[in-house]
């Protein structure tokens, strides 16, 4: 089993930034993909972020790309989505998630949820205009 911990949401302008964390526990593998979604008020649960266990490769969703950058510490299983540049349409629940399947070195982390085995339970960020 996986737990996951998401911290560092809050509440931040249009224009600020934030920095979220997500700490792994339990059975953890460093070969994993860790994933970041986001779910906002009466919309579905959407990709933002994933990145492999070993090489780092990343994938990032087109409406963040440029502003949020993923990373991750595997000696202390714990996965960061930076986030700069903020906008009012970024409001929203975060959540970061575990795919508990190795991939290779060259794949491209996938941007479904169903991909994903184990799920943190979410921290809010509101960004104001």
């Amino acid at each position: 089993q996986v737990q996951l911990l998401e911290s560092g949401g809050g509440l931040v302008q249009a224009g600020g930034s934030l920095r979220l964390s997500c700490a792994a526990s339990g059975r953890i593998f460093v070969g994993y993909t860790m994933g970041w979604f986001r779910q906002a008020p009466g919309k579905d649960r959407e990709f933002v972020a994933g990145i492999l266990g070993s090489r780092g490769n990343t994938n990032i969703a087109a409406s963040v790309k440029g502003r949020f950058t993923i990373s991750r510490d595997n000696i202390k299983n714990t996965g960061y989505l930076q986030m700069n540049s903020l906008r009012p349409e970024d409001t929203a629940i975060y959540y970061c998630a575990i795919s508990a399947v190795i991939r290779s070195e060259r794949a491209t982390p996938p941007n479904d949820v169903g991909s994903y085995d184990y799920w943190g339970q979410g921290t809010q960020v509101t960004v104001s205009s």
